[in-house]
């Protein structure tokens, strides 16, 4: 799942990335293409930028990487503050999520190759630009339509960056740190989704304004993470007359099998990362009687640290090994979350959280490696934009009936039903995996 340098359009953390087909060689002292010649004061800075240090370029554009994850997860330790303040149900919270993954969908279909053509620091600035307009909507937000534009105006900003960021570290990499880069490319990419929640978990439970002052600090960090960006060097030569294009989306028949079981525990996964950001709030104060965001904050930021830290430590495990043991260790985490919510204990839910993540990313990363690992390089990016179609399918429809039932027979009832069908596709993956793998061993025997 980790290729080096020249990506053809495969994953690295949870998004698509663009290919690298134009990337300045590596060792070239001058690092400026066609698009940072321009003359003036600015190009004077920005040249000064990059000869003074292209690991100064990595670390701003890993920062921003940082940022824009923060600001897509920043609302939900307060779902419970918008209920109260404009009167509306769990099942409502769910819609509002969802149209975060429908502009996550959106842009990755629209725009996930376009910095192959117009460059990696425009599209930057422009996923950027996305981001601040999202924040401002919230700063503002007066009803339940503008929460639901800020959201898919997050997910558009989430969907442009994650992909061209993720290459653009690639592509920046000191020779130093080269084998560091795509560890560092998924901890800025999880973990800024992880502190998002966090942050605004304590802005909202210590410091006044909770709803404004958030997006404000979201304001402030994108202002300075767009600096960094624009100051950075462009990582591509655009060939002249390059047009952007959309992404097709398809799966060849020969991968198929292995598509199929990568799909069924991903979906599972992120279905559960769906779960608890849009319903925990609602768990934690509904169920658990804790009136506390900071608390709301920590449980989300644990699920995604697990998730980090184990496509980090796993990366180099077997992918059919370790999505097999990634399946049971999610259903671990499904039985313990359904636990925590009979018995109402936030030390289970906790340990829920941990183990959720955990599941979510060995079963994550090691089904994308290994269906790429079956791809020719110029199938890579249509095959794994469908992965990722199916993936985010699972973080928002599943959410929607979690709330629906929720509406219906209660948060308890919901979140073990909820549970109870997640472990069964976890389960129903875990056993088409053993049954590929024992196919594959008899393949093997002469």
């Amino acid at each position: 799942m980790w290729p080096e340098w020249v990506l053809g359009g495969a994953s690295i953390g949870t998004i698509a990335v663009p290919t690298a087909r134009y990337i300045v060689p590596r060792g070239t002292r001058d690092h400026r293409t066609d698009s940072l010649a321009a003359s003036g004061s600015i190009d004077t800075i920005r040249r000064f930028f990059v000869t003074r240090s292209r690991a100064a370029a990595f670390v701003g554009v890993a920062y921003a990487f940082v940022v824009a994850m923060m600001g897509t997860t920043m609302p939900t330790p307060l779902y419970a503050l918008y209920e109260i303040e404009f009167g509306f149900s769990v099942f409502v919270v769910t819609l509002v999520f969802a149209a975060y993954a429908v502009g996550v969908l959106g842009a990755l279909l629209a725009f996930g190759r376009w910095s192959d053509s117009l460059g990696r620091r425009p599209m930057l600035l422009a996923a950027i630009a996305f981001g601040l307009v999202s924040a401002v909507v919230f700063v503002f937000a007066e009803s339940l339509t503008a929460l639901v534009i800020g959201r898919l105006l997050s997910g558009i900003s989430a969907g442009i960056f994650v992909g061209t960021a993720t290459v653009t570290l690639i592509e920046l990499v000191p020779d130093k740190w080269r084998d560091r880069a795509p560890a560092i490319a998924t901890a800025a990419n999880i973990g800024g989704l992880g502190l998002g929640p966090l942050v605004a978990g304590l802005l909202a439970e210590y410091l006044p304004q909770p709803l404004r002052l958030t997006f404000f600090v979201d304001i402030v960090l994108l202002v300075v993470a767009a600096v960094a960006v624009f100051l950075a060097p462009e990582t591509v030569r655009v060939a002249r007359g390059a047009r952007p294009h959309m992404q097709r989306l398809s799966v060849p028949a020969d991968v198929r099998g292995t598509f199929l079981r990568a799909s069924i525990g991903g979906f599972a996964g992120f279905a559960v990362l769906g779960l608890f950001t849009a319903v925990s709030p609602g768990f934690i104060a509904g169920v658990l009687q804790i009136d506390n965001h900071a608390v709301t904050g920590a449980v989300v930021f644990a699920v995604f640290a697990a998730s980090a830290t184990a496509q980090i430590t796993v990366r180099k495990a077997d992918p059919t090994s370790a999505q097999r043991w990634g399946c049971v260790v999610l259903m671990l985490g499904l039985v313990c979350l359904a636990v925590s919510l009979l018995v109402a204990s936030l030390t289970v839910l906790i340990v829920a959280a941990v183990l959720c993540g955990v599941g979510q990313g060995v079963t994550f990363s090691n089904g994308m490696s290994a269906v790429d690992a079956e791809l020719p390089p110029h199938r890579r990016a249509e095959v794994t934009s469908t992965f990722f179609v199916v993936l985010y399918v699972a973080i928002s429809v599943p959410v929607i009936g979690a709330g629906a039932a929720a509406s219906e027979w209660g948060l308890v009832a919901a979140g073990v039903l909820f549970s109870a069908v997640i472990a069964v596709l976890a389960g129903l993956a875990f056993v088409l995996l053993t049954v590929d793998g024992r196919k594959s061993r008899v393949a093997r025997v002469p």
